[in-house]
């Protein structure tokens, strides 16, 4: 699949911007409802929503031959990914978490280059390692009160599921139809997340007040629906590694819309944390003139 760069640019953009702001408006939503069941309803609207335009290309589905894919996908991505998150977010600060989960364009390049064959340079590692730095020092504030060592393995495990998963998909996307990808990895995650949410929450403690359906359905089709497609269109136009570099800006977005919507403080942090993300992406992105021919040399 190839993207312009045009296209690519905006939807970096994108993408960053809604999963950035997805951090306050889910904490937000949290006030209405218990989170499994928050992120199980809203991952399967988002799976809803998408069929209709999956429908239109029901040729491209070839469920008897594909169906694996999209169990493993939802797997990884879904259940392992934002299930986990969802419960280690009542373990540790929610800074140290996502601080720990942002590890994941690191795991991304090196999951790439073991399976995928992307290129390692130096260049390369020392940005994601700025990246990582970066995240880290934005959610420096995070890491007061009691660290639980389960809340950790469980943020490890979260950033491991979406790595592996980025991954995944990249080496099955010539098999599978994106859109068909994502709709049922989204269908598949949502149902089990419900299920999981409906045997320790309780549906009754959910308000269904205009703010928490407005707040969902932006979620389920912008953050979840359109995020999730954005993702793994630009994941499979270019470099996993390159584009898995981008999301380290994802918390640096995060806490500027935090401080506006809950009035969460910027501090020097942030500022700091920025300078090295921007270092990050230039780094990753970045490839020497040696670099190149060598590049080329191999594809010959």
């Amino acid at each position: 699949m190839t993207v312009s760069r045009a296209r690519t640019v905006l939807l970096l953009a994108f993408l960053v911007i809604v999963w950035g702001i997805n951090w306050p408006l889910s904490k937000l939503a949290l006030n209405y409802s218990p989170p499994l069941l928050f992120a199980g309803i809203r991952t399967f609207l988002g799976g809803l929503f998408l069929l209709f335009f999956a429908l239109p290309r029901i040729k491209t589905l070839r469920i008897k031959e594909t169906w694996h894919f999209y169990v493993i996908s939802a797997f990884l991505n879904i259940i392992i990914f934002n299930g986990l998150q969802t419960i280690g977010l009542g373990y540790v600060p929610a800074g140290l978490f996502s601080a720990i989960v942002f590890i994941e364009p690191v795991l991304l390049g090196i999951f790439c280059w073991i399976w995928l064959g992307e290129s390692m340079y130096g260049l390369k590692i020392i940005g994601l390692i700025l990246g990582f730095a970066g995240v880290a020092i934005i959610s420096a504030g995070g890491f007061t009160g009691e660290i639980s060592a389960l809340g950790i393995i469980l943020a490890l495990g979260s950033a491991l599921g979406w790595g592996l998963g980025t991954v995944y998909v990249k080496m099955i996307g010539d098999s599978v139809d994106s859109i068909w990808m994502v709709t049922f990895q989204l269908i598949i995650g949502g149902i089990f997340l419900i299920c999981a949410g409906s045997s320790v929450e309780s549906w009754s403690s959910i308000e269904w007040s205009l703010p928490f359906i407005t707040n969902l359905f932006f979620l389920a089709v912008f953050v979840v629906a359109f995020g999730w497609l954005a993702f793994f269109t630009l994941v499979g136009s270019g470099e996993a590694s390159k584009i898995g570099a981008f999301t380290f800006l994802v918390p640096l977005i995060s806490i500027i819309s935090s401080s506006i919507m809950l009035q969460e403080p910027i501090t020097l942090n942030l500022f700091i944390g920025f300078l090295l993300i921007v270092s990050s992406i230039i780094f990753v992105n970045i490839k020497l003139k040696s670099q190149r021919i060598q590049t080329q040399m191999e594809i010959k």
